[in-house]
C-alpha cells in the first residue's frame, strides 16, 4: 500500500469513528433527563417527633438551652398549624420527664426503654395519623435521634431532621450523626426553614403568629450555633 493510500485509509477510519461518536452523543443527549424526586414539607402531611428532651439531660447535652428554645418554637408552630406531635421519654423513672419549660400537654407522650422512638406503640400511632413526613428534633443526635430517623426511613417515611434542634453530649458525635443520616436519605433542615416551607406564603392564616414565634426565638439564640 502506498503512503497516500494508507493516509486515505486512516482518514476514512478516523472519520467513521468520529461520526459514530457524534451519533452516540446525539443519542445520549436526546434521552429525557430523569428528574430527581423533590420532597416538599406540607403542614397537612407532617408529624413532629420530639425525642427525649428530659430533665437529666439538661446539664450534660452540648448547648441544650439552644435545643430547648428550638423545640419550644416548633411545639408552638405545630399548635398553630395543627400538626400532631409525638413525644418520647427515655426511661423517665431515672432520666426524668420532658423538661418543664416545654409544654407537651397537647402532644401524645410515650415512655420507652428502646433507643429509637419507633416502639410498636409509636409506630401504630403514626399509622393512625396517616402522615408521611416526619420531622425529628431532640437528643441525643447520634443515638436515639439517629436510630429513629433510620427506622422511619425503613418504614417508608420522608424524614426531616431539624439541625438546630438536635445535639449530643459531644459535638463530634452530633456532626458525625448528621452526616450519616444525610447519607442515608434524611433531609437536614433548620427550624426556620421548615416552618416557612410549610407556610408557603405571607397570606397563610398562620403566618403572623408563627413568624412572631420565629423572630422571638432568633433573638434569644442570636450568635449561637449548634454547628
Amino acid at each position: 500500500m502506498t503512503s497516500a493510500s494508507a493516509l486515505a485509509s486512516a482518514f476514512s477510519l478516523g472519520a467513521a469513528a468520529g461520526l459514530g461518536l457524534a451519533v452516540l452523543k446525539m443519542s445520549i443527549g436526546s434521552q429525557p433527563v430523569k428528574k430527581q424526586n423533590v420532597v416538599r414539607l406540607r403542614m397537612e402531611d407532617a408529624v413532629f417527633l420530639l425525642c427525649d428532651v428530659q430533665e437529666k439531660f439538661e446539664t450534660v447535652i452540648d448547648k441544650m438551652p439552644h435545643v430547648i428554645t428550638t423545640a419550644k418554637v416548633l411545639l408552638s408552630a405545630a399548635d398553630a398549624m395543627k400538626i400532631p406531635v409525638v413525644v418520647t421519654e427515655q426511661y423517665p423513672k431515672a432520666l426524668g420527664k420532658t423538661v418543664k419549660t416545654l409544654d407537651v400537654s397537647k402532644a401524645t407522650v410515650f415512655e420507652k426503654t428502646k433507643f429509637s422512638m419507633c416502639t410498636p406503640e409509636v409506630v401504630e400511632h403514626l399509622k393512625h395519623l396517616g402522615r408521611r413526613s416526619a420531622v425529628i428534633f431532640g437528643v441525643e443526635a447520634h443515638v436515639c435521634v439517629q436510630q429513629t430517623a433510620l427506622d422511619l426511613l425503613d418504614l417508608g417515611y420522608d424524614v426531616h431532621l431539624v439541625a438546630d434542634g438536635v445535639s449530643s453530649q459531644r459535638p463530634g458525635d452530633r456532626a458525625t450523626a448528621l452526616s450519616r443520616m444525610q447519607q442515608a436519605g434524611v433531609m437536614v433542615t433548620t427550624s426556620e426553614s421548615l416552618i416557612f416551607e410549610m407556610l408557603r406564603e405571607k397570606e397563610a392564616p398562620e403566618f403572623k403568629a408563627v413568624s412572631r414565634l420565629v423572630n422571638d426565638a432568633m433573638q434569644k439564640i442570636e450568635g449561637e450555633s449548634l454547628s
